[in-house]
């Protein structure tokens, strides 16, 4: 199994299988447009621009479960990410990502990799970790569910699941990752 037997519907419409990424490097991101860890958009963004040509993509995911972060329709969304954040890599109509109606792609995804906590120095660590303590204790109860918007998931060429990211791991810290992976892309 790899990320290549899922599909999603992607903002225009479109069934996507993921199979149409076969051979690059892939960066698989749950999103929020009004969460804390926003800001991401513009590193996520850079990081594309910078690796698109030697194989990379990154594939985001709109999510509204965590604390209702993204009530924007799925149009709101895109516009908002491109006037906002300047992102134009490939984004996915709005899904769970967690819990009963889970996207099939994600429970694969958390399923494959577990959860190895926050770094707790990330400046906006300071206000996720009590606000899941308070509001949503049940996040923390197992090893593999999604804890919150903007998990990263790093995907090889193959398909396979490589690294898991939490949100309070911000993007440029995972480009040495990136680089190592691009070492097998052919163009």
């Amino acid at each position: 199994m790899s990320i290549y037997n899922f599909s999603a519907v992607a903002m225009n419409g479109q069934a996507t299988s993921l199979q149409e990424f076969q051979g690059k490097v892939v960066l698989i991101v749950n999103t929020a447009g009004r969460c804390g860890f926003t800001y991401q958009y513009e590193d996520l963004q850079r990081l594309y621009d910078r690796y698109k040509d030697k194989g990379f993509v990154i594939l985001g995911f709109p999510c509204n479960q965590f604390d209702h972060q993204e009530p924007d329709s799925n149009e709101t969304i895109q516009t908002n990410c491109l006037l906002n954040y300047g992102v134009n890599f490939p984004l996915f109509q709005k899904i769970n990502v967690r819990d009963k109606g889970a996207h099939p792609l994600f429970e694969y995804l958390s399923n494959s990799k577990a959860f190895e906590g926050f770094n707790p120095f990330h400046p906006v660590a300071k206000i996720l970790l009590p606000l899941i303590k308070e509001k949503h204790p049940e996040y923390l109860l197992d090893d593999y569910s999604i804890k919150w918007n903007f998990t990263k998931f790093l995907i090889d060429t193959n398909g396979n699941v490589i690294k898991r990211f939490e949100c309070t791991t911000d993007p440029v810290d995972m480009e040495q990752d990136i680089e190592n992976l691009l070492e097998s892309v052919t163009i």
